[in-house]
């Protein structure tokens, strides 16, 4: 299988290309320039590969909630794309996949992700890793205040995302010993949108591409 996948939904930037299940990736960590540089890191990755965009199975992206700006410029590219050649698309959320990057980067197998969603609130995820290596939320992706989110009731998780850094000393007393360990500035990457895809793919679970929605999980502001 041949995937495309990118992710522009907080100040990282990247673009992969999963080839079976070796992946190839262009990542820069580049806020405000995402409009610039995605298009440019997807050909480059097909150049490298010696592929044409009619050749892949499927384009996945990551689809919010995140960056209005960056959710909206990697849907708008996505059904240009595949409509263009007739390609299914595969959404993945972009808190799945911090939590995925958590795990393939930090081994953390209880992961809470926390995106900054402006105006005193969060984007707020709770997932677990399986036997087979794949994070699965086991409650829905929210938005919410950091006094008011929804906690896991076991211990041992992992804090990511931006979210972090700005409400730490909310969620710290609200999780209380549940938390081993923060990272607020690890970013989800196009690599493990496109592992997460793979899965997706082998299921059928694909959009056609003019339904490549973002989600935002409120009104754009």
């Amino acid at each position: 299988m041949k995937i495309l996948a990118l992710e522009t939904s907080t100040d990282a930037c990247s673009a992969a290309l999963m080839i079976n299940e070796v992946t190839i990736e262009r990542y820069q960590l580049a806020p405000r320039e995402h409009s610039e540089l995605i298009l440019p890191m997807l050909q480059s990755l097909l150049a490298e590969a010696q592929l044409q965009l009619s050749q892949l199975n499927a384009i996945a992206f990551s689809c919010g909630p995140g960056s209005f700006t960056g959710v909206r410029i990697a849907a708008s590219l996505v059904q240009g794309l595949g409509f263009g050649v007739d390609l299914p698309v595969i959404p993945i959320s972009s808190l799945k996949t911090l939590a995925q990057t958590a795990y393939d980067e930090l081994n953390a197998e209880n992961v809470l992700v926390a995106f900054d969603a402006r105006i005193g609130q969060i984007y707020w995820g709770m997932y677990q890793v399986k036997k087979n290596g794949l994070v699965q939320s086991i409650t829905k992706d929210s938005l919410a205040q950091p006094d008011d989110v929804q906690l896991p009731k076991d211990d041992s998780w992992i804090g990511v995302g931006d979210g972090w850094e700005l409400y730490l000393d909310v969620l710290k007393r609200r999780l209380s010993k549940k938390l081993i360990r923060i990272e607020p500035q690890l970013y989800p990457r196009a690599k493990q949108v496109a592992k997460l895809a793979y899965i997706d793919l082998q299921a059928n679970k694909t959009v056609p591409a003019d339904k490549a929605l973002p989600v935002y999980l409120r009104s754009v502001l």
